[in-house]
């Protein structure tokens, strides 16, 4: 009795070692799934060959699935240095790219307030022109919504932009 349980675990432990060794140098296998019909008519695909005896299967699927073994710690520590050679940004190009940045910045933000000076302007004259066919207010407010609609924008614009450089300063 003591033998047998002896020889079990040593059969484990070799094919544990078996296995792992197999994972180790990147083994391949052969993967088959076959589809069953079992006498009550019940259809199930499976890829374990133990659970088509006594069935009518058909194989449906064979590929060649090959097992790649983990990579070691440490090479996922190394994982997050720069490669040796690759370029680093030195504090002074870090510098001109920050005031080329607030540059840019700062020039599409006066851009964005003539453009919303030009729209608040052009809000202002269609507010005091009235034409004949707008007695109902209500048309007269269709007619300026594109125009509050525009303002409204550049606004916004501006505002993310000011936004933007406060974060650069």
């Amino acid at each position: 009795m003591m033998h047998g349980r002896l020889a079990r675990g040593l059969a484990v432990t070799g094919l544990v070692a078996t296995a792992t060794l197999a994972a180790a140098q990147g083994t391949s296998e052969i993967q088959t799934i076959w589809r069953c019909v079992d006498p009550t008519g019940k259809t199930h695909v499976t890829n374990i060959k133990d659970e088509t005896t006594g069935k009518d299967c058909k194989v449906i699927q064979t590929q060649r699935v090959t097992v790649v073994p983990p990579q070691p710690p440490a090479a996922s520590k190394a994982a997050g240095k720069s490669p040796e050679g690759f370029p680093k940004e030195s504090p002074g190009q870090r510098a001109s790219a920050r005031a080329s940045q607030r540059a840019t910045l700062e020039s599409e933000l006066a851009s964005e307030e003539a453009l919303l000076a030009k729209a608040k302007a052009e809000l202002a004259e269609q507010e005091s022109i009235r034409t004949g066919d707008e007695r109902n207010y209500a048309r007269v407010l269709e007619r300026l919504q594109k125009y509050k609609d525009n303002v409204e924008l550049h606004t916004k614009n501006a505002g993310e932009l000011r936004k933007e450089l406060g974060k650069l300063r």
